[in-house]
C-alpha cells in the first residue's frame, strides 16, 4: 500500500533500475507517516560514507506528537540497504552520471519501505516530449470516451 509518490521524478529522469530500502524512523515521524503527513517531492538520496540518506523528505509532525521531544520535519533519514547493493550503487553513481531518487514510500509487513531509483535526469526537449505524450493520450481517451458515448 502506497503512503506517497514523487511524480515529479518519473518526469524529471528517466528510471533505470529500482531498489526498495528500509528506513530508520522516529515514532513520532511513524505516527505522522500513518496520518498521511508525508511529502516526498523534493526528496533526493545522498551516499556519505558507504551509507545512503534520504533528505528533503518532509514529515509534518502531528500536534499531539509527544512533549519531550521537538520534531524536526525535514530531518535527514538513514535509508537501509545490504552493503553489496549500496556498492553496485556508489559504482554507477560514480562512474556513469547517475542519481539516486526516492520514488515513493509504502508499508511491508507493517514497516515503512522506500522505493528508491538509479536515475538519469532528463534533457529540456525530453520533458517537452513526455508532456505531449502525456497529453495526447488524455485527449484520444477523450475521443475515444466520446466516440463510444455516441454510438450508445
Amino acid at each position: 500500500m502506497s503512503i506517497a509518490e514523487n511524480r515529479r521524478a518519473r518526469f524529471d529522469y528517466h528510471i533505470e533500475e529500482r531498489y526498495e530500502a528500509g528506513m530508520m524512523l522516529q515514532g513520532w515521524e511513524i505516527k505522522a507517516i500513518r496520518a498521511g503527513q508525508v511529502q516526498l517531492t523534493d526528496g533526493y538520496v545522498v551516499i556519505r560514507d558507504g551509507e545512503l540518506f534520504l533528505i528533503g523528505c518532509r514529515i509534518n509532525a502531528l500536534r499531539s506528537a509527544s512533549t519531550h521531544i521537538s520534531p524536526e520535519a525535514d530531518r535527514t533519514k538513514k535509508l537501509l540497504m545490504h552493503k553489496e547493493e549500496i556498492k553496485r550503487l556508489i559504482g554507477k553513481v560514480e562512474q556513469k552520471g547517475f542519481t539516486l531518487v526516492p520514488l515513493n514510500l509504502h508499508y511491508k509487513g507493517g514497516l515503512v519501505k522506500a522505493e528508491i531509483a538509479l536515475a538519469k535526469g532528463k534533457a529540456e526537449h525530453d520533458k517537452r516530449d513526455t508532456e505531449k505524450k502525456r497529453d495526447w493520450d488524455r485527449e484520444k481517451g477523450r475521443l475515444m470516451r466520446h466516440k463510444v458515448s455516441s454510438k450508445v
